[in-house]
């Protein structure tokens, strides 16, 4: 995309109010609520500024209630713990003096390791074929997918198009390529900050792909109920990733996703998971 609505560096960049306090704010958009892909993104990059030396190596949330887009999120800051290894932060998101998200960011001193495996990338076409192919156009079913259509603060080029229009999948696996509509600068915590952000897009979808179900259908109530990821190699977030998500369990309107991210060459650069709510309209 030429052009992005939300900058994405902006968002990130949370203002430092007093110490361990900081203020961040959500893109002027039409979204009922703020997207949780922010919330992460902004309390990572808050909890990085409490911490010299040392990247994210996972992070574990749980969504209290929906943000307001309209108003300020307030980030507050506790240092749990600064090891010789590891060091830990707990980040409270606040609006109006209620909590709205509460995230434990886990820091790791780089070292070398004797073990090193990963799992192998799935075999899918790589996006400039998929852009050569025409997409079915996405239909209007909810408030996600207009966030979606207006979100181009990042690209995202579906393997299996037929998403859109409902087509299932019987193994319940779905890939997207996503990368950052805008360049980052050389900053290893931009952009895992920003990875943090896009790791919250329709990752639910793999609850869904089993069923004859569009991408955004209004008939279905989605959101995230908590959000966990780990980092594992070097990437850039604004260069092309594949994200491979399965669905292994959905009961009593609830639904797990799990989540690799892959660079185009095959390297495993984060793993995610997340549980949902996954509820039909009444």
């Amino acid at each position: 995309m030429s052009e992005s609505l939300i900058n994405l560096p902006a968002i990130l960049e949370v203002e430092a109010m007093e110490m361990n306090l900081f203020r961040g704010n959500s893109p002027n958009t039409n979204a009922q609520r703020v997207f949780g892909g922010q919330v992460i993104g902004q309390a990572m990059a808050a909890a990085c500024r409490t911490v010299e030396g040392r990247l994210p190596n996972s992070l574990h949330s749980c969504f209290i209630r929906p943000g307001n887009p309209k108003a300020p999120i307030i980030y507050e800051v506790e240092r749990l713990r600064d090891g010789k290894s590891y060091s830990t932060r707990r980040v409270s998101a606040i609006q109006h003096g209620t909590a709205v998200c509460s995230i434990v960011v886990s820091f790791h001193a780089d070292e070398d390791g004797a073990l090193d495996h990963q799992d192998k990338m799935p075999c899918v076409p790589f996006p400039d074929t998929l852009m050569a192919v025409q997409t079915p156009e996405q239909p209007t079913f909810c408030e996600t997918t207009d966030f979606v259509r207006q979100n181009y603060a990042i690209e995202l080029c579906l393997v299996e198009s037929g998403r859109y229009i409902g087509e299932k999948t019987e193994d319940g696996r779905v890939h997207v390529w996503i990368k950052a509509a805008t360049r980052l600068r050389d900053d290893p915590v931009q952009h895992m900050c920003a990875l943090a952000y896009a790791s919250d897009y329709p990752l639910l979808d793999a609850v869904t792909a089993r069923y004859d179900r569009p991408l955004f259908d209004k008939r279905m109530m989605i959101a995230s109920l908590d959000h966990a990821m780990w980092f594992h190699r070097p990437f850039r977030a604004d260069d092309w990733l594949l994200y491979a998500k399965e669905s292994p369990s959905a009961q009593g309107g609830r639904g797990l996703v799990r989540g690799l991210i892959f660079e185009p060459g095959g390297t495993l650069v984060a793993s995610v998971a997340q549980e949902g709510s996954v509820r039909e309209q009444r």
